[in-house]
């Protein structure tokens, strides 16, 4: 389905949470859903440069931002969040969508590739945070890693915890590799309550996920595991991808920069997406 002067911000009323969401553009439709902390605005270069093409969709994952809960005390599931998105498509669109999903993005779009796979025409999946993708001891240790981060924080703070969480997802602080003229995102206090979500409740939705890797097999939707150029190839996230392109017998792509390379590379990855986009 093409949908044509689409544009604007809105609310939708899911289980447990309110959603909020903007679409812009005009086109077949393309939804990202963000890594991290991310929020609809984190991706806003890459957007720039997509909606020409696509109408865009982009959310704030329930907890972050204007995203808010019923219930804050209660930590969302992937398959929660997984149910987000396929509520917010059947809202938008009675046709299979394009979906764009970075890191923890792409374990929610894995999700809903198994529970509602006649929405998406097409998975592209960057890095997919997912233990549950490796061999058991690889898995276990990375499992104990994301622990060991959820307690830095604790302990420490969200400063201390940075450089470890860039650690282990491949990313060298001390020589940052971007394109310029970027849109800055300062720490303000939104974006570090985000992190608060991110690291107390989605870490542990991480480690507790227990998606079966023969369903998402069966499921049939074609997925394109997608990994950074400069991401280390011995970290948590590279071997993921990894271990996805085996699982769904495709190779894995490269896209350009690192675990962040949408946000740190919008020009390159956007045409790199169009690419993909158009060779499904």
């Amino acid at each position: 389905m093409t949908i044509t002067n689409a544009a604007g911000a809105a609310t939708l009323s899911v289980p447990g949470a309110e959603l909020y969401y903007e679409v812009r553009g005009s086109g077949p439709l393309l939804l990202i859903s963000q890594s991290g902390e991310g929020d609809a605005g984190r991706s806003v270069d890459l957007v720039d440069r997509l909606v020409a093409d696509y109408t865009v969709v982009t959310y704030d994952r329930r907890g972050l931002s204007r995203s808010t809960l019923s219930d804050p005390a209660r930590p969302g599931t992937l398959a929660d969040h997984a149910d987000d998105v396929h509520r917010l498509l059947a809202a938008l669109t009675d046709r299979p969508a394009r979906m764009l999903g970075c890191s923890l993005g792409a374990v929610i779009g894995m999700h809903l590739a198994v529970r509602h796979p006649a929405q998406l025409e097409v998975l592209v999946a960057h890095e997919p945070v997912a233990p549950w993708l490796l061999p058991p001891a690889e898995r276990a240790f990375h499992e104990e890693e994301l622990r060991d981060l959820q307690r830095l924080y604790r302990a420490e703070g969200l400063r201390a915890v940075f450089g470890q969480i860039a650690r282990v997802l491949g990313i060298d602080p001390a020589n940052p590799d971007a394109e310029p003229g970027l849109t800055a995102h300062p720490l303000d206090a939104r974006r570090a309550a985000n992190f608060d979500v991110f690291i107390e409740h989605d870490f542990t939705a991480i480690v507790r996920d227990t998606l079966d890797p023969a369903a998402l097999r069966a499921a049939g939707v074609p997925i394109v595991p997608v990994y950074g150029r400069t991401t280390p190839h011995h970290v948590f996230d590279h071997r993921c991808a990894m271990e996805l392109a085996a699982l769904v017998g495709t190779a894995a792509v490269d896209f350009p920069g690192g675990h962040n390379g949408n946000t740190t590379h919008p020009r390159a990855y956007a045409e790199r997406l169009r690419q993909v986009l158009g060779d499904v």
